[in-house]
């Protein structure tokens, strides 16, 4: 018999919290990666069977998710205190959104690159590397009077980014005994809470203790750094990558015509996703004060509550997409929220409340699903993949916010939600995506 589920789900994240504490036996697997099948096989003097029967390796994927954690919540710090540079500074407009597209372009162009040059070159310690150029941002950022050297921090702040989301992906991946599913939603859960608690620990810190104080969180950078040191040293002697072989006749795996249509599908599909999560955590403060006249704090709340069931979304959409099929969650996590997004516009405050919960819990739950579908259909590119979603999910919720704030300025803000309505109908075009080889997990 098995372990309990809350058990399994307390032993992953006290291990990946002390993970570079843990047991040389039970982290250092022999573990290879196989190109021609994309599956981790265990290196070991009495077995020669795949990693999916030996389980995850929870200890590393509690040390990315926690990782993954801490780069959110430093990440999520550049727009919190873009009051406090604007003020500092006499920055105007157009400053603060060259602040933005610094950022952006290092954070998200720059992981589907990244990502492709680990796939032909596993770098095993690039993601403690790449923290490092976080805390040389943090730590600019800090001390910054002049406005180049804000950019080069954010710059530098939006490179880590962009270095540790397609290799720790991978990570995670290799670490899932063959639960990609519910490694992804392990790994991506940690970034959902992280993204949520910079915010806050910006409200608390920097906005009264100045500018200065951001430098303490150098020191959430210098923990991820050991962290993900630690698991570099698992990560490098276990993989052996050997030549890719072509996958044109392997059984079940689409053609390339096929591959690539499904995976523009799965682009839209990221975009409308986002553009919808754009609408609320950017502009669902300013629609509830508008629309129902509560306090800010009370706005807040809301979507916290949103930001919460997001996270939940995200870490139960993978292990279902195990289960039951990748194709299937996609298809309904995106789909599936349509009802509730019609309704939102014209709810009360109490059912707002419980629809927004309702969406963030079923449109987030696609993300996992979508990865990990992704990496299936193109084996021997999981960084280049993950860096390619994760790089325009960032960039699609940036573009998003920007336009729908046009809207807003042009045609109010309840019109805003009422075209955003209609985005996750554009999950109907999951039915064109072409069945995948279900894994068995024994």
């Amino acid at each position: 018999m098995g372990k309990p589920p809350w058990r399994i789900r307390s032993q992953w994240l006290i291990s990946g919290i002390l993970v570079f504490t843990c047991d040389e036996r039970i982290v250092n697997k022999p573990v290879i990666v196989d190109d021609a099948t994309a599956k981790p096989v265990v290196s070991d003097a009495t077995s020669a069977s795949p990693a999916i029967s030996s389980g995850p390796v929870y200890a590393v994927l509690g040390g990315i998710s926690f990782s993954h954690f801490l780069n959110d919540t430093m990440q999520s710090l550049i727009p919190s205190i873009y009051p406090i540079l604007k003020d500092n500074y006499a920055l105007d407009f157009t400053q603060i959104g060259l602040i933005t597209l610094t950022f952006q372009i290092t954070a998200s162009l720059l992981q589907p690159v990244i990502g492709a040059a680990t796939d032909r070159k596993p770098q095993p310690y690039s993601l403690a590397i790449g923290m490092g150029s976080t805390l040389i941002g943090l730590l600019l950022l800090s001390t910054a009077h002049v406005f180049g050297i804000i950019l080069l921090a954010a710059g530098l702040v939006g490179l880590g980014s962009a270095v540790f989301h397609p290799e720790s992906s991978r990570i995670a991946r290799l670490a899932s005994g063959g639960r990609y599913g519910f490694a992804q939603s392990v790994f991506q859960v940690g970034g959902n809470f992280g993204s949520a608690m910079g915010p806050m620990l910006a409200a608390m810190i920097v906005v009264p203790l100045g500018q200065g104080s951001v430098a303490w969180f150098s020191l959430l950078a210098a923990v991820a750094i050991v962290i993900l040191w630690r698991i570099g040293r698992w990560y490098k002697p276990l993989i052996a990558p050997r030549p890719a072989k072509p996958m044109g006749g392997a059984a079940g795996v689409p053609s390339a015509g096929r591959t690539a249509f499904a995976l523009a599908i799965l682009i839209v599909l990221v975009f409308s996703k986002f553009i919808y999560m754009a609408s609320l955590t950017s502009y669902f403060t300013f629609f509830l004060i508008h629309k129902f006249g509560v306090s800010t704090q009370t706005s807040q709340m809301f979507l916290f509550m949103f930001l919460a069931a997001t996270a939940v979304g995200t870490f139960f959409g993978g292990p279902i997409g195990d289960r039951l099929g990748r194709r299937y969650v996609i298809w309904f996590s995106i789909l599936g929220a349509l009802p509730f997004t019609l309704l939102l516009p014209y709810a009360s405050l109490f059912w707002t409340g419980v629809l927004s919960v309702a969406i963030g819990f079923i449109i987030s739950s696609a993300m996992p699903a979508i990865i990990v579908y992704a990496q299936e259909l193109m084996p021997h590119r999981f960084g280049m993949i993950s860096g390619l979603f994760f790089g325009f999910s960032f960039g699609a919720g940036g573009i998003g916010a920007a336009l729908l704030g046009i809207v807003a300025d042009h045609r109010g803000i309840e019109f805003v939600y009422m075209i955003c309505a209609f985005l996750p109908a554009i999950g109907l075009l999951a039915v064109f995506l072409p069945k995948m080889p279900k894994l068995v997990i024994r």
